[in-house]
């Protein structure tokens, strides 16, 4: 064969490269839609207030201040500071309640036999289909009669009573992945369910346990419709209310100070996901999956 017949992949023709540098453009400019609404009110929070609408859809402000983002932390009659421990002691309590809950309810469908079991895994289901807003009013009246109205009670309780079929689901789907020989091996040498559980099955969960902790921590600490229904007191706001603050219905809306302190706010959720993206990858891509 000749040095002229001999040609190597990829060369005498540039429409793979074309073509990958086309879906790359594409993705880029997709990504960036989505990332236009965050990187205006990145540069919101960086305007001075008398140019904050007036630069239209510019995101590179005409003048650059800082001075939005201390005026929002100390504005409120509470520091800031305040609504964002709130919040990480909500969301970290409801995510250990979530998972523990969560891990127990799925063990027990997944690798238990009793009665009843398929009727009541598919009974759990169907409360997936169930909009939050059907049971708001009987569980309000039942906040009410405990007097757990006006504290963070109603929404970190009921997360240790695996209320989320999601997790459940997901958790599921991964312990039946798990081979039974384990539960069998663990059995002959005189292991309990429970030591079963907690000796094999969590050890070998690690994947799915951190993908329920981190949605789990994600949507408590984005939630704004429960916190905005049970608490009352400024002192036990959590960072959703506190942004919620700077909204006047009167007209003198703190907009700089509400998109600074909203940037802020990302960064916890926006640290989660960086630091464990992968186990939140592998969480999801394995579940249900026979190994």
């Amino acid at each position: 064969m000749s040095d002229e017949a001999r040609v190597l992949p990829g060369q005498g023709s540039d429409h793979p490269y074309l073509r990958s540098a086309l879906s790359h453009c594409l993705l880029m400019a997709a990504s960036f839609v989505m990332l236009y609404p965050i990187l205006w009110m990145l540069a919101g929070s960086l305007r001075p207030a008398e140019d904050l609408f007036g630069g239209g859809a510019n995101l590179i402000p005409s003048q650059v201040t800082v001075a939005a983002y201390p005026q929002g932390w100390f504005g409120l009659q509470v520091n800031f500071g305040h609504f964002f421990l709130n919040s990480l002691l909500i969301s970290s309590l409801a995510t250990l309640g979530n998972v523990f809950a969560a891990s127990l309810a799925a063990y027990a469908f997944a690798r238990l036999n009793f009665f009843g079991r398929n009727f009541w895994f598919a009974l759990m289901l169907g409360t997936l289909m169930l909009p939050y807003h059907v049971t708001l009013i009987p569980q309000y009246v039942l906040f009410l009669n405990l007097d757990w109205i006006n504290t963070w009670l109603p929404l970190i309780v009921p997360k240790y009573f695996a209320v989320d079929a999601f997790f459940i689901f997901l958790m599921v789907q991964f312990f039946r992945g798990i081979p039974r020989e384990l539960d069998e091996a663990a059995q002959m040498d005189g292991c309990s369910p429970w030591r079963i559980y907690y000796k094999i099955i969590l050890p070998l969960s690690l994947p799915v346990l951190a993908t329920a902790a981190i949605f789990s921590f994600i949507w408590t600490w984005e939630d704004f419709f429960g916190p905005l229904i049970y608490i009352s007191d400024m002192n036990l706001y959590t960072v959703q209310l506190g942004l919620r603050s700077f909204v006047d219905s009167s007209g003198t809306s703190s907009w700089n100070e509400l998109f600074a302190m909203s940037v802020l706010s990302l960064i916890p959720i926006f640290l989660i996901f960086l630091f464990f993206q992968r186990l939140l990858i592998e969480g999801i891509a394995t579940t249900g999956m026979k190994r």
